[in-house]
């Protein structure tokens, strides 16, 4: 049997904390403990899921708490090494009389991993890209994730919604975003164009050692599950962004979301 538990990551080379020898297992259990307290799990996951820098009366009206706890939380969860600080002057104004900047909190990009007993499935994963690109197998590795994307998108549209919900824009959305939302991507709504964009990448680590494999892999196995899904309108493309999925998804909503918001 194992417990794990796992953040959004950074590339192997160093950014990856995995609990193998006693040090490594304590140093992972602290963050844990971090996180054990309901108003700090609370806290982070709001600053993680805002996805741009947060102060913290922004948090602390967030989570119905007084400023002066929630920056005492805000600060428990940087010196864990869960969020990142960075100053910034939120007036608008610069100069003399501009005042203080602000101190604002950001999800680190650090990967947390703890695994109990220890295992070590990203070096089987980098053998494996490795077999497969010697080998020349990208058109099978895209064929086996599509097939896999299918059979998971069957599956969830029958757990999540009825079958009828998916031939509506608005309930094909709302189910791609509750099964990504499962699967760790994160989906947010980008408010300019309205496209779904995944704000976590969940194949982070092996996609930074190998884009093209990993990227590709990633877009046929989204490409499958709306497929199985039957969600009717739905185009899944790739469009990197920095430090988000390589993967956006568009639907009939999000379509005339951007219509309108170029008609406006």
């Amino acid at each position: 049997m194992t417990d794990s538990a796992s953040g959004p990551g950074d590339s192997r080379s160093g950014g990856s904390r995995s609990g193998g020898a006693d040090s490594s297992a304590s140093e992972e259990l602290a963050w844990v403990g971090v996180l054990g307290e309901p108003v700090r799990l609370r806290l982070y996951r709001y600053v993680a899921a805002r996805g741009v820098p947060v102060g913290r009366a922004e948090a602390a009206e967030a989570a119905g708490i007084q400023r002066t706890l929630a920056a005492f939380h805000l600060d428990r969860l940087a010196e864990a090494g869960l969020l990142d600080v960075v100053y910034r002057r939120t007036s608008g104004r610069a100069g003399p009389g501009a005042g203080r900047p602000a101190k604002l909190y950001l999800r680190s990009p650090e990967e947390h991993s703890l695994s109990l007993p220890p295992r070590a499935y990203d070096a089987a994963a980098e053998v494996f890209a490795e077999a497969i690109e010697a080998a020349g197998a990208e058109p099978e590795l895209h064929a086996a994730a599509r097939a896999h994307g299918e059979r998971e998108g069957r599956a969830a549209r029958h757990r999540l919604t009825s079958a009828a919900a998916t031939q509506d824009a608005e309930g094909a959305a709302a189910m791609l975003c509750a099964a990504l939302a499962e699967r760790g991507y994160e989906p947010y709504t980008d408010q300019e164009t309205g496209t779904l964009r995944l704000r976590n990448c969940p194949f982070h680590r092996i996609a930074r050692d190998f884009p093209p494999l990993t990227c590709g892999m990633n877009h046929e196995l989204l490409a499958g599950f709306v497929a199985g899904a039957g969600a009717r309108g739905v185009s899944v493309r790739m469009d990197p962004r920095p430090g988000e999925c390589c993967v956006a998804i568009a639907t009939a909503a999000t379509s005339g979301t951007r219509s309108k918001n170029n008609n406006d």
